[in-house]
């Protein structure tokens, strides 16, 4: 039977032909903005990362951790950081090489799974970087217990991810149906929901697991936002469906 992993990857490679948002490019005038000082990445679905959350990006080693699509790496290129995006999709990392390729830079581009340890040395960044994809893993403990071992004391994890909100409710965001945790691997009508909806596969992830996992990782939570869906009936009803947190390495 096929991996769910590579499930995910398939899925994701025919969104970003389909032009999914989570796969578009910053243009080259994005891009020429960003070298004068003037970006702006997003962890979640509509608000910026505060600048705070960045600090100075000059001369500092980024992972795009599951950030492919020539989207956040760009832009922290020109902010001056030396960047590492890590994928699984073929499609996300080609578009983070056209980009490059566009904009004359070099980064390194990594196909791994982030199910799998990370294929990097111990202490290696500055700044992991993890816009919404958890989503699309089991388990996210072991993630976070290797994104703090790459991480270099002072750095930090900026990861944005769903609650468990968007895993509750029906189609039409009006009554709760779904058992929780939502698992399409233990629960055959969950599966068969997502598939219908093209959604590759899916999991919800509680606080103990996210929250607590980066706690027991040894990673201290600086700061916190809410964000929404920026769309649909929870959208309308200012229904906070993902969190982003920061999160350092003492």
């Amino acid at each position: 039977m096929e991996r769910y992993q590579d499930v995910n990857a398939r899925t994701i490679d025919r969104w970003v032909d389909e032009g999914w948002e989570w796969g578009r490019p910053v243009s080259h005038e994005d891009y020429l903005r960003a070298r004068a000082g003037d970006w702006q990445v997003q962890l979640t679905p509509t608000k910026p990362v505060p600048r705070g959350w960045l600090g100075d990006l000059r001369g500092k080693r980024v992972l795009g951790l599951a950030s492919g699509g020539g989207q956040q790496g760009p832009l922290f290129v020109a902010a001056g950081a030396e960047v590492t995006i890590l994928d699984y999709s073929p499609a996300q990392l080609a578009t983070e090489r056209a980009v490059a390729e566009r904009e004359g830079y070099d980064i390194e581009v990594v196909r791994a799974d982030m199910t799998k340890p990370l294929p990097f040395a111990g202490e290696t960044f500055d700044l992991v970087f993890n816009p919404v994809s958890i989503c699309y893993i089991r388990e996210v403990e072991p993630l976070w217990r290797e994104v703090a071992r790459v991480l270099r004391p002072g750095g930090a994890l900026l990861t944005g991810f769903d609650t468990v909100v968007n895993y509750l409710a029906d189609e039409a965001e009006e009554r709760i149906v779904w058992r929780q945790p939502f698992d399409p691997l233990t629960q055959p009508e969950a599966r068969a929901f997502l598939e219908a909806d093209d959604a590759g596969m899916q999991f919800s992830h509680g606080l103990s697991e996210t929250l607590g996992g980066m706690l027991r990782a040894g990673l201290s939570v600086v700061d916190v936002y809410e964000d929404t869906n920026g769309e649909g009936r929870l959208y309308e009803l200012n229904v906070p469906t993902y969190l982003a947190v920061r999160a350092a390495k003492s």
